[in-house]
């Protein structure tokens, strides 16, 4: 189980997502920022946030369910995303590297929520 927040590897990469999204974010125009620039920083920015909150509860359930909604976060960000590239905000070229350390996020994320599943139960019959 993971202890600290400098141990936790996907936390960290999802740390430098955030922070790239921010950048990419704030040379944004007004309007651009109000709509979907606020909605992809916070969505990216989540992603961290419940991975942190979840550890820091100290609780095998609590920790699992902000592991559940770190993946939601995840999944609304590659939402706002796309809607930056299909509205031309980023690149395709941005976009596509985005994407392919989001995908690598996801991984991480997947596994760590399967170490966090009790194992060697023996079913009910």
């Amino acid at each position: 189980m993971i202890k600290s927040l400098e141990d936790f590897k996907v936390y960290n990469l999802a740390m430098e997502l955030g922070e790239k999204v921010w950048e990419l974010v704030s040379a944004w125009g007004y309007f651009e920022k109000d709509t979907i620039g606020k909605q992809l920083v916070r969505a990216t920015d989540s992603i961290a946030a419940n991975l942190s909150e979840g550890l820091g509860r100290y609780h095998i359930n609590e920790t699992k369910n902000f592991s559940y909604y770190s993946r939601g976060s995840l999944f609304e960000t590659k939402t706002w995303l796309t809607k930056a590239a299909n509205r031309n905000l980023i690149g395709q070229e941005l976009s596509s590297k985005l994407l392919a350390d989001m995908e690598i996020i996801g991984k991480m994320l997947n596994s760590y929520i399967n170490t966090l599943k009790p194992k060697n139960l023996i079913p009910k019959s």
